[in-house]
């Protein structure tokens, strides 16, 4: 402090004033918030997977909003389930103890995702009907800890991903919840109460990012109320500035009634959001492999789900545009992965081991798909210069017309992934390149499902 005598006392304050980072950069509004950078990994990462698990996979039938068709809506369909299938007077709650969860192994899920070649996993924490997957003190007795499995699903998995592989681990977590008395009263009030919110939803927020530290945070279902009501630029201004997850959360943009494709972090818009077109903001696909429902369905079909082919021409068009892919799968009440999701992972992560490095770390390029050959999809290197061309159709003809790129002769290089023989092309004049494919028979193909083209030195 000795040295400090004599200096002006402008720079005198300077001194005693607390370090920069001490300063919170972002105010709790929305300008300030959405002025946020979005964390450089989740674009490099571009493909997750999203889990769908709570007590709505005990009844398995028709949808995730089981317990809103029943009750709320009064669905003919739930109704008759329940009459044929449980005695009278059963009510929803009484789905908790069956939720057993005995083979739930989180070390095998874990390997699971993995092996699908997804850089991140968001689990479903707590959906609208208020059950969460941890012993949450602000969800008494409708938790998994106290009922069901008594086990905290969330620390097992996150620390299962954490430990077995290097995927990024996020929550889901519903802002509000159906039937919750103090949300019905807020709802009946016009919102300007906030029971609910300061009572359940926003504890809970703080406490799962305090004890699980979600790099992903997925909020949802905002009740048709207001961000105001949720407090959610309070939440978010903790949540960038003073979290434990500070520097490296990435967020959507489901804070409240008018939020979505607005503000947040990454936006979403609607659920299987797919533009078809490039986006100023980054955006993401959250889609189903079973095309009706995110929970796990007994009575789904074959063709309900999405054959491995449609998931692939998913990822390339969403990864085209500029949006990463979160592709859901809903496990069963007893805590297993069903063999179809876990074949369609298994095949999407064959196929990403040949073509991924078309896929992460990519940008979009000046043109999404071709103009003059269908489902032909561009993705961009620019530090590397590299063009990859991904293709989902094998052309019969043995050409491949390109209708975007212009080459250089004797500059431009054509590869295939996969297939070690530069391949031959030829011009098309003022734009666009036909590219010889080798014809090679199915069991030497690179891969399945699509091929990518590398392309270097293009204009």
């Amino acid at each position: 402090m000795d040295q400090l005598i004599g200096l002006p006392l402008g720079l005198l304050l300077l001194c005693l004033l607390p370090p920069r980072g001490d300063a919170a950069p972002y105010e709790p509004t929305w300008e300030s918030l959405d002025s946020r950078p979005l964390p450089t990994w989740f674009d490099e990462v571009k493909f997750g997977i999203f889990i769908h698990w709570g007590l709505f996979s005990v009844p398995s039938f028709g949808s995730e909003w089981f317990w809103w068709y029943w009750k709320k809506q009064k669905n003919d369909a739930y109704i008759k389930f329940m009459e044929r299938n449980y005695p009278p007077g059963f009510s929803y709650e009484d789905f908790g103890p069956l939720f057993t969860a005995e083979f739930f192994d989180a070390d095998q899920w874990a390997d699971i995702l993995k092996s699908s070649g997804a850089k991140y996993v968001v689990l479903t924490s707590k959906h609208h009907e208020g059950f969460t997957l941890w012993g949450s003190k602000y969800s008494w007795s409708w938790n998994a800890v106290d009922v069901g499995p008594k086990r905290d699903i969330v620390a097992e998995l996150a620390s299962s991903i954490r430990n077995r592989t290097t995927l990024r681990f996020g929550l889901y977590h519903s802002l509000f919840e159906w039937f919750n008395p103090l949300f019905l009263s807020d709802a009946s009030n016009l919102f300007t109460t906030k029971q609910f919110p300061n009572a359940k939803s926003l504890p809970e927020l703080y406490e799962i990012v305090n004890q699980y530290h979600p790099e992903v945070l997925w909020s949802d279902g905002d009740g048709n109320a207001p961000d105001t009501y949720w407090n959610s630029t309070g939440f978010l201004a903790w949540l960038y500035n003073e979290s434990p997850v500070r520097d490296t959360v990435v967020t959507n943009d489901r804070w409240g009634a008018g939020s979505i494709c607005k503000h947040g972090g990454y936006y979403t818009c609607s659920d299987r959001y797919n533009p078809g077109h490039l986006l100023p903001h980054k955006w993401e696909n959250c889609m189903t492999i079973d095309k009706k429902s995110w929970g796990y369905r007994r009575n789904a079909q074959l063709s309900d789900y999405f054959t491995i082919q449609e998931l692939v021409k998913q990822l390339v068009e969403t990864v085209s545009c500029g949006g990463n892919l979160l592709m859901n799968i809903g496990p069963t009440h007893d805590g297993r992965i069903p063999v179809i999701f876990e074949e369609r992972l298994t095949q999407m992560g064959q196929w990403l081991s040949v073509n991924g490095e078309a896929i992460f770390s990519t940008k979009p390029w000046r043109a999404q798909n071709d103009s003059v050959t269908p489902e032909v999809w561009y993705t961009f290197k620019p530090k590397e210069s590299i063009l990859y061309a991904i293709f989902l159709n094998w052309p019969s003809s043995g050409f491949l017309v390109l209708g975007e790129p212009k080459g250089i002769a004797e500059m431009t290089e054509v590869k295939m992934i996969g297939y070690g023989e530069p391949l031959k092309w030829s011009s098309r004049g003022e734009k666009g390149m036909i590219v010889v494919i080798p014809q090679l028979p199915f069991s030497k193909l690179p891969c399945e499902w699509g091929w990518t083209l590398q392309l270097t030195k293009v204009n």
